[in-house]
């Protein structure tokens, strides 16, 4: 663990090093208050600091209160060293944000005890937020895939699409579904099954920009959501999807898979105020299509709200209605 020791008296200083040193810690050290101060306001700042009250530049009450006004995730104790001994001073140092005080001189073994303790509230608070962020990822994250869960993509694309209707820029959204996907699981198991999924999920990441979001939307259901594309970029990267999947198998560790997919595309001009629902529906109904016309294919729908229809292989809208009703 990191510790800075700001004292101004060089002795002292080394003494405290050296202590610190001995008990294993990482210490960085500094002669006065402001310099002090500017290691401290910076994000890679000790968790752990040793404050002499009485420094120039800033005094360690001053920086005691600086510290508790930023905002930042990890904790910074404050351990503040002096050489007052009122209870009006001690108070007014906790008051300040001092978490604990040392009195002039320190004494060894009080100074290791003191800062032991100290390590210990760190390392508790880092655990606890190692246990938030593992429990916001497991409530946002498909386990199976490690991709957005359902509630998550659904969430993201609503962000993009109210962004959009302030904005010019389009968002595009897919749904992938893979063709057949049950004979893989009643043919080769679902163990099989799981590593395609996870593959797939693999190769659709890789396929997108590091800012575009992909979730697991159903079984063997994908939505991707691309904001700021043009409006027939959703479609290419679609084809794109189509066909790297057509003809290439899905290696896994339970073999190789011959998968392919169909796709549904929908994008969603910029300054339309839409919602995510009915979003997905109409991207639902493009895949439909897709599914209908032979799989292995990728048909685009219409955003909400449109009068341009829908378009899908230069076909009509007549003309889907009788396909669907042959």
């Amino acid at each position: 663990m990191r510790i800075l020791v700001a004292e101004d008296d060089a002795i002292t200083r080394r003494l405290l090093e050296a202590r610190l040193s001995q008990g294993g810690y990482d210490v960085a050290a500094c002669a006065d208050g402001s310099q002090a101060w500017e290691m401290l306001s910076r994000d890679d700042a000790p968790s752990l600091v040793v404050l002499d009250w009485m420094m120039p530049g800033m005094d360690g009450v001053t920086i005691c209160r600086e510290i508790r006004k930023i905002e930042r995730q990890q904790y910074t104790y404050i351990i503040l060293l002096t050489a007052k001994t009122r209870k009006e001073d001690v108070i007014e140092g906790l008051e300040a944000g001092a978490d604990d005080y040392i009195l002039k001189p320190f004494d060894a073994h009080e100074l290791q005890v003191r800062v032991r303790a100290g390590s210990r509230i760190i390392r508790l608070q880092q655990d606890l937020m190692s246990a938030l962020s593992a429990s916001e990822y497991q409530a946002s994250h498909d386990p199976l895939t490690g991709l957005w869960n359902r509630k998550a993509i659904v969430e993201r694309l609503d962000g993009e699409l109210a962004r959009a209707g302030r904005e010019t820029a389009n968002v595009g959204v897919i749904i992938a579904d893979l063709d057949h996907f049950k004979c893989i699981n009643d043919s080769c198991g679902h163990l099989a099954g799981d590593a395609v999924l996870r593959e797939v999920a693999s190769r659709l990441v890789a396929t997108v920009r590091p800012y575009d979001a992909v979730g697991r939307y159903g079984g063997e259901e994908f939505l991707m959501v691309l904001p700021s594309r043009d409006a027939e970029a959703p479609e290419a990267v679609a084809e794109r999807l189509c066909e790297s999947f057509s003809g290439n198998a899905v290696l896994t560790s339970e073999g190789a898979f011959e998968v392919t997919m169909s796709l549904g595309v929908v994008s969603v001009p910029g300054a339309t105020m839409c919602d995510a629902d009915s979003v997905v529906r109409a991207t639902d109904e493009a895949l439909y299509r897709a599914k209908a016309l032979g799989r292995n294919r990728v048909q685009v729908g219409h955003f909400p709200g449109s009068d341009a229809g829908l378009v899908a292989n230069n076909m009509t809208i007549e003309a889907h209605a009788k396909m669907w009703i042959q």
